[in-house]
């Protein structure tokens, strides 16, 4: 009878294996394949080509900051300002071309604004050891107080048709914006992959003392993961101001939830040393689809805030099981 228990036992650590093994490769396909078929089943016109396009450029905002968000993710950071950045961002380059500067111009100094803010979270949260959550969650407050100062609480309007095309604009059928989501995602999963920056960064992430002894300049990666943020967040907002053609300054209030929700459910881990734009870009676009099912079903909106917070719990949850973690 000893014989057949422990064969009743290895099938069931196998099977068990085999599930952990089969979500770890395929949940992301597997949650978007569900979210798909329930939307389509819920509205005939979802499984349309331009409706895909549709959401590819619904999502590239929050698609944008979930890049810049996944980033410091991996280095087990966390960055609370990317939402007020894009605010910031938005008014700045709303007010430049405003005042007659060029649209280029305006938008390098948008992005400029974004890596001296992330820079900023990056040194106070380095240097002074002060915790990320933190750091980022004083530069929230203070950018959004940038935001409203600079026109007085006060939307900019009257921006040229010109510049809505980064935002509105299309090429070949294509929404630009979407198509520049789509590029930023290709480039940055090239040099986390295939570069030393980027696999440094899963080190520092993993074990930053582990990191540190081998040669790796800890602070130096810390520092950089908040730049990038803060120019994908300053780049977001010029697309959002690009799009409306309206500098706001109360605009992408929540939008970390959004960036964070998305980088967690596209697999990388809070604790750092794990995840992918790969993963984050299937994320954010699972969470549009699920947006897009609310939508159809004519739910309100506070039943998404609501959704998008469990989607954070379940997706650690399920990323701990994947891993083989004890709770």
């Amino acid at each position: 009878m000893v014989e057949p228990t422990k064969a009743i036992q290895t099938e069931k650590l196998w099977n068990n294996y085999s599930i952990r093994q089969l979500l770890s490769r395929y949940n992301l396909v597997i949650l978007l394949v569900i979210f798909t078929t329930i939307a389509s089943i819920l509205s005939p016109k979802f499984l349309t080509v331009q409706n895909f396009l549709n959401l590819l450029q619904q999502s590239s905002i929050t698609g944008m900051l979930a890049l810049g968000m996944t980033f410091v993710i991996v280095t087990a950071g966390i960055d609370l300002s990317v939402g007020s950045i894009v605010a910031l961002a938005g008014m700045v380059v709303a007010v430049l071309i405003q005042d007659g500067i060029s649209i280029g111009l305006s938008i390098v100094a948008a992005l400029a604004v974004g890596a001296v803010l992330g820079f900023v979270n990056g040194f106070i949260s380095t240097k002074f050891t002060v915790p990320a959550f933190i750091a980022t969650l004083a530069m929230m407050v203070s950018a959004r107080g940038l935001a409203l100062l600079v026109t007085e609480g006060k939307p900019v309007f009257g921006l040229p048709q010109s510049f809505s095309f980064l935002g509105a604009g299309f090429i070949l059928g294509l929404p630009v914006s979407g198509l520049t989501w789509v590029i930023l995602t290709v480039i940055a999963a090239l040099i986390l992959k295939y570069t030393p920056f980027g696999r440094n960064l899963y080190a520092v992430g993993g074990n930053p003392e582990a990191a540190h002894l081998s040669g790796i300049r800890v602070n130096y990666h810390l520092i950089s993961v908040y730049v990038i943020s803060g120019v994908m967040s300053a780049l977001a907002g010029v697309v959002m101001a690009s799009w409306l053609t309206v500098g706001q300054p109360t605009a992408a209030k929540g939008a970390e939830l959004d960036a964070i929700a998305g980088v967690v459910l596209g697999g990388a881990s809070l604790f750092g040393g794990k995840g992918g734009v790969g993963g984050t870009f299937i994320g954010v676009f699972v969470m549009s689809i699920i947006t897009n099912i609310f939508n159809l079903l004519g739910l309100a909106s506070y039943y998404q805030q609501i959704f998008m917070g469990l989607i954070i719990v379940l997706a650690l949850v399920l990323n701990r099981f994947v891993a083989g973690e004890k709770a």
